[in-house]
């Protein structure tokens, strides 16, 4: 039977880094009720670990209309259970609905409704499954908590650091920059090396009650995508309607809330003038949604807020000289040439060609130009600079 790749660890040691035999070795296992964090947990008992499965119930699904691919409630609940018993481990739900609630769900909503755009699958990871589903595995005695993200986890000569999964078309690193130094020493991730069609594959072998099950898409609380549909529940009232205008002053149109527009979107849009706009500024506080020809999306550089890195710091450094990195700021596409500085305390992002759709509440993800599979930190957007910085200061 298959066993976890040994590439970030060392000899003489087990599987997960630890000195000791693998039965000596507990772990807590993440179980969202999917393919792939069931197949880390059969995978850890196969190999002999002491090994407890949880999973969170982060929302009601009478709250948030419960659809196909969602996580973490309802069905999934019970498919984590029945993996559990199949595998002869032990089980627990915890309930972390009231958290997710405040620290997910309603900053989707008030980011929204600021006119930005929020990432919630980076604020789960970071308010929830990396700090208080860590803090009950330490709670639990474990030696360290395992999930089923495509990432890697590798020893380098100052510690572990975050790499991209060999599977590029799985890769989350771009979700995960915001896990700590001292959450990384803790977390494994055993699926980092291996391709999604492995992962199936074992799922099978093991005889997986979830082995044909579809993978989750999208937001687990968003029913059928409906980004505005939860917005306004969480916040009723928040569909407000409000003029579109055209950067060059003229009212094209009236919409039903800000809550429906993203920058950089085309399609939808409610107007037409003969000529093809995009979503280029929102203002929240006058609820006016401003469209523009594509040229004016293009940023050229970008300031970060809450700042994570990774590796070794030194910001007095990073204020005198600029270093080259590979910036991401979607996670669906790849990363791009860009210049790193920390001027005045400020993490800016220069792009070395100008990009577009870039808007504040997104994360930009930092790679290592010299080794692109090693993420060195991240933040979110906070502010954006682009060549018409003149012209959307005026609207």
């Amino acid at each position: 039977m298959h066993s976890i790749p040994m590439a970030a660890t060392d000899r003489g040691l087990n599987s997960l880094g630890f000195a000791k035999p693998p039965s000596e070795t507990r772990v807590v296992a993440a179980m969202s009720g999917g393919v792939d964090s069931s197949v880390v947990a059969a995978l850890l008992k196969s190999e002999g670990y002491d090994v407890i499965g949880i999973t969170l119930q982060l929302y009601d699904h009478g709250a948030a209309i419960e659809k196909k691919g969602a996580c973490c409630a309802g069905q999934d609940i019970q498919d984590a259970r029945n993996v559990a018993e199949q595998i002869g481990i032990p089980h627990y739900v915890l309930d972390y609905e009231s958290r997710f609630r405040a620290h997910v769900m309603e900053d989707f909503a008030d980011t929204y409704l600021a006119g930005s755009t929020p990432v919630p699958c980076i604020r789960c990871n970071q308010s929830v499954k990396f700090s208080d589903l860590l803090k009950t595995a330490q709670d639990l005695g474990a030696d360290c908590l395992a999930t089923g993200h495509y990432i890697r986890r590798v020893m380098g000569p100052n510690g572990p650091e975050l790499h991209r999964a060999v599977d590029d078309s799985r890769d989350q690193s771009w979700f995960l920059f915001a896990t700590t130094r001292e959450q990384l020493d803790y977390l494994r991730f055993p699926l980092g090396d291996l391709p999604k069609s492995e992962v199936r594959t074992l799922a099978e072998a093991y005889n997986l009650p979830v082995a044909a099950k579809p993978d989750s898409q999208d937001i687990c609380f968003v029913p059928q995508g409906s980004y505005a549909a939860v917005v306004e529940k969480i916040r009723p009232g928040s569909g407000r309607s409000g003029p579109i205008r055209h950067v060059d002053g003229r009212e094209l149109g009236t919409h039903q809330g800000v809550i429906h527009y993203t920058i950089g979107q085309r399609r939808g849009l409610g107007v037409a003038v003969g000529e093809p706009l995009y979503v280029v500024k929102i203002d929240a506080k006058s609820r006016t949604v401003y469209v523009g020809p594509q040229e004016v999306l293009l940023i050229q550089s970008i300031e970060l807020k809450e700042f994570n890195w990774l590796t070794i710091l030194d910001p007095e450094a990073l204020a005198r000289d600029p270093i080259n990195v590979l910036a991401r700021i979607r996670s669906t596409t790849e990363p791009v040439a860009a210049t790193f500085s920390w001027p005045a305390g400020q993490p800016t992002v220069q792009f070395k060609t100008a990009q577009a759709g870039v808007s504040p509440g997104q994360a930009c993800v930092l790679y290592d130009a010299a080794c692109p599979s090693q993420i060195l930190g991240g933040g979110f957007i906070k502010t954006t600079a682009s060549a018409y910085a003149e012209l959307l200061d005026a609207v």
